[in-house]
């Protein structure tokens, strides 16, 4: 049977046709079908990680079905539309059913390109489709050629095509037998409105929330309906601090956050009581070194020996770690390469939604760029790949960097690129000529340099490392790792090398998903700073966040100068001060001693003793302090951007 002729089906006579729901009907049962044949992969694909009772199996397909009819709801919503407006004469022409089964065929297609989506999302990210999958959507040309690049798509959507007309061949011929029943259009309108009213309903009434059921992520997330989580990520991409999430009166949270940003080196400059400003006054001739700021995509902690892996997949990077200074308790802030820029260069706790990097009105903030463009230094932001890419571009370019992207190497130096830019090796020759230059100019240069190679489809070049390219995560955290000792074994050649301190961190961790909303283990990143002669190596394990490394950059540098940021310099802080922020784009949490607080949607807190070595949680009585501390951080870090107050 050819295409046309399954759309073009034999047209029923009166009393052996359909009626005008039968179309919607029959997509629904398929829809439903095909989620928990997805939901059913998906649970035995996380079986060995998830940690499955029978009970918690139960309710993850009983929610699971919900939610499948809540978005049967929407998805039918065109063939609904359609046989209402269709008069009962006219849906017996061999016209009408040419455009309902084309209708249904289009519409299988998506369901069936929606279910191969949702498994490489996971395989990805191990959750259903959230606010990253909304990034995704607008950011086309790199996720298409990355998935391109990383799967036999030509195969996959061959085989979608073939079975999208066996499936659709299935259901037309059950359909062709049903009774034909005409509505009038009165009739048809009244059915219409009931469907409406119950699609309405869902829209003002349903959200994401009933299936967080488990404190265990992964049944969370098996729950849902990743095209309805999709959705529910496209109407929450940003959420307001003080409509979602609990708070105090504003001048409280000030009144709190002054307390717990207040250092012995610094004091606040003026009385606007919602103003963080501050001088920072640190001993000692200043030190115009040039900073390189290495930060790597997807660099776990647990990818380098030097944290106890065995793998010898970072040799260099090891090797490196023993004659620097080593942090070993530093957590990233989010779970995007964005959250990491936005925490590295402006010092800001995570605010809920999308990335700082990411908004509107992000322009002329205050910035590791404005401290030391204002100490007469250069800045770059230096990135392999587009600029354009997760605003990353502009947001550096108007925020006293210089952006220097791909487009500023030529076809003839690039060895090797993907999707996402060119491979790492090119990329630190970039940034050595960018430096070369920089300091021939006779000033100090701050450069920030952002690697692409350690992300899907784990390509590079050929012949540099003993992993073959493109077959694993290993093999790109290695290459990387000798791209980075590629460029450090070069400069230090350079004249410029002596006066030069090094920083290397992650971005983020490789993964963020575990059995719970926040697993402490997988935002645990690397920091060395190497400096021989400068900076004595060694360990430093006090806890961290990330946003604490730009003031720690400058108290190193013995920097006075004026500060918006939230971080701390941690060789001032006094013992038993330190914290750390991690959060997903709706979960915040603070770490603070053994304990972590997490702040949800629908003013949802809890308070939890949390293994640092596996990321679960055991609930505890909840502590009042340590709350009212989470709330300061981040409703005072919501309130400053949301004002414009961490503008420069």
């Amino acid at each position: 049977m050819t295409p046309a002729s399954l759309l073009a089906t034999e047209t029923p006579k009166k009393g052996s046709g359909f009626n005008f729901l039968t179309y919607p009907l029959a997509l629904g049962i398929l829809l439903i079908a095909i989620s928990n044949l997805m939901r059913i992969a998906l649970t035995l694909k996380s079986a060995g990680t998830a940690d499955y009772n029978l009970a918690s199996i139960s309710a993850v397909f009983a929610i699971g079905l919900f939610y499948d009819l809540v978005n049967a709801l929407y998805f039918v919503l065109p063939l609904m539309l359609m046989g209402w407006l269709t008069p009962g004469w006219l849906a017996i022409k061999p016209g009408y059913k040419w455009l309902a089964n084309g209708l249904l065929f289009l519409l299988t297609f998506v369901l069936l390109l929606d279910a191969v989506s949702e498994w490489i999302f996971w395989d990805e990210f191990e959750s259903r489709f959230n606010f990253i999958a909304v990034d995704y959507l607008v950011y086309t040309n790199e996720v298409l050629g990355n998935i391109r690049q990383s799967y036999p798509v030509e195969i996959i959507i061959i085989f979608l095509l073939i079975l999208t007309i066996l499936l659709t061949w299935m259901l037309t011929t059950i359909i062709a037998k049903h009774p034909f029943q005409p509505f009038s259009f009165w009739k048809r309108s009244v059915v219409t409105g009931i469907y409406s009213g119950v699609l309405i309903a869902a829209y003002f009434f349903v959200d994401n929330k009933v299936r967080q059921f488990s404190s265990n992520n992964y049944v969370n997330e098996l729950a849902g309906n990743g095209m309805y989580e999709l959705f529910a990520a496209y109407r929450n991409n940003e959420l307001d601090y003080n409509q979602f999430y609990s708070t105090v009166s504003d001048q409280k949270a000030f009144v709190d956050i002054h307390a717990l940003i207040k250092t012995r080196e610094s004091h606040f400059v003026d009385q606007d009581p919602f103003s963080i400003r501050r001088d920072i006054v640190n001993l000692g001739p200043e030190l115009r070194k040039n900073v390189v700021l290495i930060s790597v995509e997807s660099l776990s902690a647990e990818f380098l020996g030097s944290f106890g892996n065995t793998q010898r997949i970072t040799p260099f990077l090891d090797s490196l770690a023993g004659e620097s200074l080593l942090f070993t308790n530093l957590y990233a802030t989010g779970t995007r390469t964005v959250r990491g820029l936005e925490a590295l260069s402006i010092g800001t706790p995570p605010t809920p939604g999308q990335s700082i990097v990411r908004r509107p009105h992000n322009e002329e903030l205050f910035s590791m760029g404005t401290v030391f463009k204002r100490k007469g230094y250069q800045t770059r932001f230096i990135y392999g790949g587009y600029g354009y890419f997760d605003n990353m571009g502009y947001f550096f370019g108007h925020n006293d960097y210089r952006v220097v992207d791909r487009n500023a190497i030529s076809k003839e130096e690039i060895d090797f690129e993907n999707i996402w830019g060119v491979a790492d090796e090119n990329l630190f020759e970039l940034a050595m000529r960018e430096i070369e230059n920089g300091t021939q100019a006779g000033k100090p240069i701050f450069t920030q340099i952002m690697t692409t190679s350690n992300h899907r489809p784990y390509t590079y070049p050929d012949g540099r490392i003993d992993i073959p390219s493109h077959t694993s995560r290993e093999g790109a955290v290695k290459y990387t790792d000798y791209a980075i000792g590629q460029f450090i074994k070069k400069a230090s050649q350079k004249p410029w090398f002596k006066n030069t301190l090094f920083l290397i961190v992650a971005d983020h961790c490789a993964s963020s998903a575990g059995k719970t909303d926040l697993p402490v283990d997988r935002y645990k990143i690397p920091l060395i700073a190497y400096a021989p002669g400068f900076v004595k190596p060694g360990i430093m394990p006090r806890l961290m966040s990330q946003i604490d490394l730009g003031p720690t950059i400058l108290g190193l540098l013995h920097f006075s100068y004026r500060s918006q940021f939230f971080g701390y310099d941690i060789f001032k802080l006094e013992a038993g001060r330190e914290r750390a922020f991690i959060s997903t784009y709706q979960s915040l949490g603070y770490i603070k001693h053994d304990s972590l607080v997490i702040l949800k949607p629908q003013r949802v807190n809890g308070t939890f003793l949390p293994n640092f070595k596996d990321g679960s949680l055991r609930p505890v009585t909840s502590n009042k302090r340590l709350v009212e501390e989470a709330i300061a951080w981040y409703q005072s870090a919501s309130f400053q951007f949301k004002k414009g107050l961490m503008k420069k």
